[in-house]
């Protein structure tokens, strides 16, 4: 099998390891990629803990949900950011656990509210059942809200972990979209005893198509996923792990480094342009912070609005033509909030433009029906 980049390269792949990879093969992934990638965690992320597991997965979800059953029991309280992922929401509802959020702001984690959550526990205000043993958090980029952690914070959060002796769920697809250079240091490098399990994917740096992804972390911990996907799907797909592992080899670390220089570059010129547009289209109409990695702005609704759900689900998709999410969705408790969520990735200047437009047209509408009036 060969296949043509869009720089006219040719990629052949392997004979024999494309034989191999037509059968099948080991959970934790095509031997030669699972060491590519190993390598790429030591040079990127230069971790303390050695003797560490690597293992892939069907993206980095696969690998996440896995994680999650691992530590989840009848009664389990489990803390994650507020707000976080949907798509983490939506799988931890399926489980028989008690999701705890932990406030946020432009940092990310806040340690203060971290530490006060477990130092009270248990209590009417923070939770019930069997102290939390795992912090979830996505602290680059992070989806909804596009805040990355500052070194500083990271530090100050992984002491409060240290302190309660929580693990840590490092999600970090957008690790590699940050802005900034150099880029902020990972939970994973920072770590000194083992509590870190980190979440790596292809998504948004290769392709979302190949599903691929890896967990990084200590070895009891990647060993349980590995027997989980040993009696669920088996093992990752073999071609795409091969095409990404020839296109890699190819590459080289240097190479794959510009890449991502390239790709992160791209982002921020969206985020700039984004950025450019709402300040022209929603003064008055909305609050946020510019994101300094990811794909995403994270809006805080005027006008008297305290809930984003109808506003979108009912005006802005259906008659404004805008696709948004509401903020409700990314809430753990469920609750009500006056925030939206916008990606940026895949729309042009023009689109970026009108689409803000016709947004502020529709909370124009709906404060105009509330009789509130906007400052724009």
């Amino acid at each position: 099998m060969s296949i043509t980049l869009e720089s006219g390269e040719t990629l052949q792949m392997d004979q024999q390891l494309f034989k191999r990879c037509l059968s099948y093969d080991l959970t934790s992934g095509l031997p030669q990629l699972n060491e590519w990638l190993k390598k790429l965690q030591e040079i990127e992320h230069k971790p303390s803990v050695k003797g560490y597991s690597l293992s892939v997965g069907v993206g980095s979800q696969d690998l996440l949900t896995k994680a999650f059953e691992m530590v989840i029991e009848p009664g389990t309280a489990l803390l994650v950011e507020d707000p976080t992922y949907t798509g983490a929401i939506a799988y931890l509802r399926t489980q028989p656990c008690e999701l705890i959020g932990v406030a946020t702001d432009a940092e990310g984690v806040k340690p203060d509210v971290l530490d006060k959550i477990l130092t009270e526990w248990p209590s009417a205000s923070t939770g019930k059942g069997k102290k939390p043993k795992v912090l979830y958090t996505i602290p680059c980029g992070g989806n909804p809200t596009g805040v990355t952690a500052s070194l500083e914070r990271k530090k100050k959060v992984y002491a409060v972990c240290q302190k309660h002796d929580l693990l840590i769920f490092e999600d970090d697809p957008y690790y590699y979209l940050q802005f900034q250079s150099p880029r902020v240091p990972s939970y994973f490098s920072l770590d000194t005893d083992g509590r870190v399990l980190r979440f790596d994917s292809m998504s948004k740096i290769l392709s979302s198509g190949l599903r691929i992804g890896w967990v990084t972390g200590p070895p009891a911990l990647v060993e349980r996923i590995d027997l989980h996907t040993m009696v669920t799907n088996l093992q990752p797909s073999g071609i795409p792990q091969l095409m990404a592992y020839e296109l890699l080899n190819l590459w080289g670390y240097d190479k794959f480094f510009k890449h991502i220089e390239t790709v992160s570059g791209f982002y921020r010129t969206k985020a700039e342009q984004f950025s450019e547009c709402l300040e022209r289209r929603m003064k008055g109409y909305g609050e946020w912070v510019v994101p300094t990695g990811g794909m995403f702005f994270w809006i805080k609704l005027l006008g008297g609005i305290t809930d984003s759900s109808d506003l979108i689900m009912n005006t802005a998709i259906p008659k404004k033509k805008v696709l948004a999410l509401p903020g409700k969705v990314f809430i753990p408790a469920g609750n009500q909030t006056p925030y939206l969520r916008v990606s940026f990735s895949n729309v042009s200047y023009e689109q970026m433009d009108e689409g803000l437009r016709r947004l502020a047209e529709a909370i124009q509408e709906a404060t105009d029906r509330n009789g509130v009036e906007t400052k724009h």
